[in-house]
């Protein structure tokens, strides 16, 4: 099923069937991440996210349908995935990620994680947990009141402007004196000013998959050195 996969990246597929790739979050960024790892031949994925689908999710997410509608979002995507490839296996975690179980969560296998949900506090534990552990991961900023896509890009958080989240990721990286390197996907588009977030079908979905092709294409690399 991966013919056309393996003209561009040959017996490689192999490598990529092998790795373990956790998804926190699989809202209108991590659901499209989380099809494009199925897609391109990753046989374990880790899912993490608490959240039911809602009636609103149905103008962004992968996810969303009106007979999937207060489904968990873990189950749609454990469904989605053995439809697409039987041989990936998913495993879900409905769980809202905090101090208290962060330890718990990353205590197995994880050779890659996305970072998809939009909790500033949460994305401040997720990326000092892989720095401690030396995981490899990328950190999605946000991407709500923007409209353009071709803005988005792959950059070290202490590169990035006009985003509300990365300036307080910054700040955490300057205050705490981290030397790492903190790859995000951010936008250079000011968002719009509105005193709610919206949203549409192709900002979001294109930072998930701009996340999936940094995962890919990581692990690539890594097995080409």
């Amino acid at each position: 099923m991966f013919d056309r996969l393996e003209i561009l990246i040959g017996n490689k597929i192999n490598c990529l069937k092998s790795k373990t790739i956790m998804i926190i979050g699989l809202g209108g960024v991590g659901g499209h991440t989380f099809e494009a790892l199925v897609r391109s031949g990753i046989e374990n994925i880790i899912v993490i996210d608490h959240d039911k689908i809602d009636i609103t999710n149905l103008n962004r997410q992968f996810l969303a349908y009106q007979n999937t509608v207060n489904d968990y979002k873990v189950d749609i995507a454990c469904k989605i995935a053995s439809n697409i490839n039987p041989k990936c296996q998913v495993t879900k975690i409905k769980i809202f990620l905090t101090k208290e179980n962060i330890d718990q969560i990353f205590n197995q296998k994880i050779d890659f994680v996305v970072d998809a949900i939009d909790t500033v506090s949460a994305k401040k534990l997720i990326i000092k947990k892989c720095l401690d552990k030396q995981i490899p991961f990328i950190s999605v900023m946000g991407t709500g009141n923007k409209m353009h896509p071709e803005l988005l890009q792959i950059a070290d958080i202490r590169k990035t402007e006009y985003d509300p989240i990365a300036k307080i990721i910054r700040k955490m990286v300057k205050e705490e004196k981290i030397t790492q390197k903190i790859p995000v996907v951010f936008s250079k588009e000011k968002p719009i000013i509105k005193n709610k977030i919206g949203s549409n079908a192709f900002v979001p979905a294109t930072a998930g998959l701009i996340a999936a092709s940094f995962v890919i294409n990581s692990i690539l690399e890594e097995n080409h050195e």
